[in-house]
């Protein structure tokens, strides 16, 4: 079961989608949040491994929390699901740790392959979001002027590898909380959201390459 809590200020869609979930086999509802301390809160006890997340709430934004998550529930994927489709904001979530962005118009199934997309490690994003997000990517300084540290060298290698943070820590002798610093670091750096975009840059780029 995917285990998933809810995080919205508007109380018509958080009980529209407690309904939605309740109709996924699945899917297990975990907890539901009104605002950005009590999702902080709620995600440091239960540790979801999702969160569906909106942008704007009371006291934290959700971009905010998804920061603190890194700390607070690191292994949590945050999915922002908003009605924001603009630039700024998607870059920020991004950049802040969300893996995925969605928007509230989705359809059900939708929401569903997000969801479960969320729990693999991939990185669902609505079309609209991803080519906002490409765009703004693109404006970033060519992938060849960076340069990266040896140690984040190592972990790219592992990743192309196809080692999971756990087994990369242990390899490398760190913590799994320093692996995800890391990634986090160099995924902003090369301008990429996941694993699979940094696998590919690293490809493009010829990092590897003798």
């Amino acid at each position: 079961m995917i285990r998933v809590a809810i995080a919205d200020d508007h109380r018509v869609v958080r009980v529209g989608l407690e309904q939605l979930l309740a109709t996924f086999d699945d899917v297990e509802l975990v907890g539901i949040a009104d605002g950005g301390e009590a999702t902080v809160a709620l995600c440091s006890t239960e540790h979801p491994d999702v969160l569906l997340l909106d942008l704007s709430m009371p006291d934290l934004d959700g971009i905010e929390v998804t920061k603190r998550l890194g700390t607070a529930s690191p292994d949590t994927r945050v999915v922002v699901f908003t009605s924001f489709s603009d630039r700024d904001q998607i870059v920020q979530a991004v950049d802040a740790g969300a893996i995925g962005y969605l928007l509230k118009d989705a359809e059900p199934d939708a929401i569903h392959d997000a969801i479960r997309a969320a729990a693999r490690g991939e990185s669902p994003l609505d079309p609209k979001a991803a080519a906002e997000l490409l765009a703004s990517r693109s404006q970033r300084r060519p992938a060849a002027t960076v340069e990266l540290t040896p140690r984040e060298r190592d972990v790219l290698a592992l990743v192309i590898a196809g080692d999971a943070n756990k087994q990369i820590a242990r390899k490398l002798g760190i913590s799994e909380k320093t692996v995800k610093g890391h990634l986090t670091n160099l995924f902003q750096r090369i301008g990429v959201a996941d694993r699979t975009q940094a696998a590919l840059w690293a490809e493009r780029e010829g990092i590897f390459r003798s």
